[in-house]
């Protein structure tokens, strides 16, 4: 006899923040592997346009409005997609922005932002769904992290305060859930080319990336592709009963030595620009 009753072929996903970057990635990807998907995202447009072009190829979606920051915003989108779709089987919880700043010059209601959106937020998201998947004994709880969450870097501390709590959170939530059939994950991006990834101001952009060269955390200038991380997110969903992926990081691979070194050669037998 087996250990656990095999996931159903039907399996509905919500994934919040999915109007662009690795929501959006992970939208197209879970729905070209035959996942439902309930699309949310404050930008309403964004998402129907998403819609159309995950039905358009043939896989199964829905989109409404959502504002992780307002419970009346979440309870409304959760219900709007059972209704939709069906029980709720995985939730990828990606919601959010990055704010920059050093933490001795933001202020306090800055600072709360972001809390709000990575932490409150997907708290209000799992709390929503954690009854229906409990009582059925099945579900994933897939939270969107951060490497800042491991390894910290100046200029985005609230932001990375938010992914370090994010983290305990669902840590804790591994252990109140071991035995009910829930599965709590967090998947870590590293860098990655997203609208968010590239929002730092102008006038910031250098003393950030020498803070970050000084601290050690900024090692080659090669970024993750939001569809790299939608792969990840969708191995977690896809995992077999039995076993769950406790904590992924995701890394982007460093150019080829050779490969840099002929573009150094390059340059130097060009000239370097103002030479």
């Amino acid at each position: 006899m087996p250990r656990f009753e095999p996931l159903p072929d039907r399996r509905p996903v919500i994934v919040a923040g999915a109007s662009s970057g690795i929501g959006e990635a992970t939208a197209i990807e879970l729905a070209s592997r035959g996942f439902p998907v309930s699309l949310g995202a404050r930008r309403v447009g964004k998402v129907e346009d998403l819609v159309g072009k995950i039905r358009a190829d043939g896989g199964e979606a829905v989109g409404f409005h959502l504002d992780v920051t307002d419970p009346n915003s979440v309870n409304s989108f959760v219900a709007q997609s059972v209704d939709a779709l069906g029980e709720i089987e995985v939730l990828v919880a990606g919601a959010g922005d990055t704010f920059y700043g050093k933490l001795a010059e933001i202020t306090c209601d800055e600072f709360e932002s972001q809390l709000n959106i990575h932490l409150v937020g997907a708290y209000r998201l799992a709390t929503a769904l954690l009854p229906g998947m409990i009582q059925r004994e099945r579900g994933d709880l897939i939270f969107v992290g951060s490497e800042v969450a491991l390894r910290q870097r100046p200029h985005i501390g609230a932001y990375g305060a938010a992914k370090a709590a994010l983290l305990a959170m669902v840590n804790t939530l591994q252990m109140e859930l071991e035995g009910t059939g829930v599965r709590a994950s967090v998947v870590h991006p590293g860098p990655t080319k997203t609208g968010m990834g590239w929002s730092l101001p102008a006038d910031k952009i250098g003393s950030a990336l020498e803070d970050w060269a000084k601290w050690g955390v900024a090692r080659h200038d090669y970024f993750l592709r939001a569809s790299d991380l939608a792969r990840a997110i969708t191995f977690v969903a896809q995992t077999p009963r039995g076993g769950f992926i406790a904590n992924m990081e995701i890394q982007p691979e460093a150019p080829l030595a050779e490969n840099v070194e002929r573009h150094k050669l390059a340059l130097g037998e060009q000239g370097m620009p103002g030479q």
